[in-house]
């Protein structure tokens, strides 16, 4: 059997090859191994990439494209025997049984024939699984080199698969099993935020009350091909009025939820903080953003992106504290908070870390709980466990974050929109701290994040007690 040095890879010469010589490579199939092959070839078969449907199949789980253990073989022949600068000729394969993930496969190539003439080399070719179970049989032909070559071993860059579907089910799944909830939305009157409307509609989240003008509403579904069939629509003149009447809806109990359609953010927020017939609470309002991020294990809350511009030490308790009980919901048992400035160390000319060092000890004594904080801590330290560990910062939250407490709206809207447009985050976002969920989109904003927004505000709306009764 060869020996394969790890540091090099070198050929064997047609005059080297010996009739009988084998060689081997052992593989085992990962999910991501599936998904980074049907990117690369376009192959898109349901039985490969659609869990629900290979269910239902043959093989009752998903399979690995049988190509995927015949590129073993290309592997074995152009990397260790006969090695660089062998030209493939020819390839027959006979597929015997599926290959699913976690099976691992030992792919055998054994020299049986050699033509001097033109120094062509034939190879039996075997894969196996782990039991031993015939997987691919076949021959291959090759033109074998006929002078010795010897390189340093290339190491590939890694890579990353990002699922965006499958993180978006996920973040779905917040809300799998709850009935939907009513939500006005607030002037739907741009093809997105009826779509996203609706989509959550579809997906089973939200029965929405589409407040706005009705004949421009009816106009762009059905310019979009949407369906209105069953649809509530509270006819309102403009976006003002719109966002009057779907916050005064709150506000009397016939809709659970608010979500903003295609006005500003001004206009919805006005209404919402307004004294007679708002939304407030006893608590400070602020904005959460749900960041699935595929660099990160785990969700990650971002506060405050978007109402809140320069809170003060008060008002960041009400933010943590509205976090950390969205985290909760989302069955996050110990919320651990990061809390964001640009050093690790307090210091007196920067109040983001002194705030940072009084929201801890608050925590301490029990002003803030459900939650462990931590902070000031920079940005890496917060979501890297090697940069904290570089810099000596021994603490629960560093390096495991799940919620990121920014020092201003400034440093809160970079961060999250970095996250989304450079680190392909899929995003939702959500207002907490009133009487009911507020989902604020941006107008940039794809039907599915609004949707998924949505699946959050359904979340909270069934794990939290209806305010009907005069505003706290």
């Amino acid at each position: 059997m060869l020996e394969v040095q790890p540091h090099y890879i070198q050929n064997v010469t047609f005059e080297e090859i010996e009739l009988g010589a084998s060689a081997q490579l052992v593989r085992t199939l990962r999910p991501e191994d599936i998904h980074l092959f049907a990117a690369m070839s376009g192959d898109v078969n349901p039985t490969h990439v659609d869990v629900e449907y290979a269910r239902s199949s043959e093989f009752r789980e998903v399979v690995a494209h049988g190509m995927w253990s015949g590129t073993l073989i290309s592997t074995l022949l152009g990397t260790e025997y006969p090695g660089p600068g062998t030209v493939y000729v020819g390839q027959t394969l006979r597929f015997h049984r599926p290959v699913t993930i976690g099976d691992t496969i030992t792919v055998t190539i054994t020299v049986s024939q050699k033509f001097t003439h033109n120094h062509h080399v034939l190879f039996d070719c075997m894969a196996v699984n782990q039991d031993n179970m015939k997987v691919i049989s076949g021959t291959a032909e090759v033109l074998a080199p006929i002078e010795k070559i010897k390189r340093l071993r290339m190491s590939l860059p890694a890579v990353t698969i990002s699922d965006k579907q499958l993180r978006y089910r996920h973040l779905l799944s917040a809300a799998s099993g709850l009935s939907p909830i009513p939500i006005a939305v607030a002037h739907p009157c741009d093809a997105e935020s009826l779509r996203g409307a609706l989509t959550a509609r579809d997906l089973g989240l939200v029965i929405p009350v589409l407040v706005g003008p009705e004949k421009r509403i009816r106009a762009l579904a059905e310019e979009l091909e949407l369906d209105l069939a069953g649809v509530k629509i509270v006819d309102q003149p403009h976006s003002h009025a719109a966002a009057a009447r779907a916050v005064q809806l709150a506000h009397r109990g016939d809709v659970d939820a608010v979500m903003k359609g295609s006005l500003h953010t001004d206009e919805l927020m006005s209404e919402v903080v307004a004294k007679q017939n708002g939304l407030r609470t006893a608590r400070r309002i602020s904005h959460v953003f749900i960041a699935d991020v595929p660099t990160y294990p785990r969700p990650l809350l971002i506060t405050d992106a978007a109402i809140n511009i320069e809170p003060l030490l008060d008002d960041k308790v009400d933010i943590v504290q509205n976090a950390i009980d969205l985290a909760l919901m989302m069955g996050i048992a110990e919320p651990k908070v990061a809390i964001l400035a640009a050093v690790e160390t307090v210091n007196s000319k920067m109040r983001s870390t002194i705030d940072a060092a009084a929201l801890c000890k608050m925590a301490d004594r029990g002003q803030i709980h459900g939650g462990l904080l931590d902070g000031p801590l920079a940005f890496d330290n917060a979501v890297s466990l090697v940069a904290a560990k570089t810099k000596g910062i021994i603490s629960g939250v560093a390096g495991r974050a799940d919620i990121l407490l920014v020092p201003d709206i400034e440093a809160g809207n970079m961060v999250a929109k970095q996250l989304e447009y450079l680190a392909d985050a899929l995003m939702a976002g959500v207002v907490l701290g009133t009487r009911v969920p507020i989902v604020l989109t941006s107008r940039a904003d794809s039907a599915e994040t609004r949707a998924a927004s949505c699946a959050i505000a359904q979340l909270i709306a069934h794990k939290t007690p209806r305010h009907r009764g005069p505003q706290e």
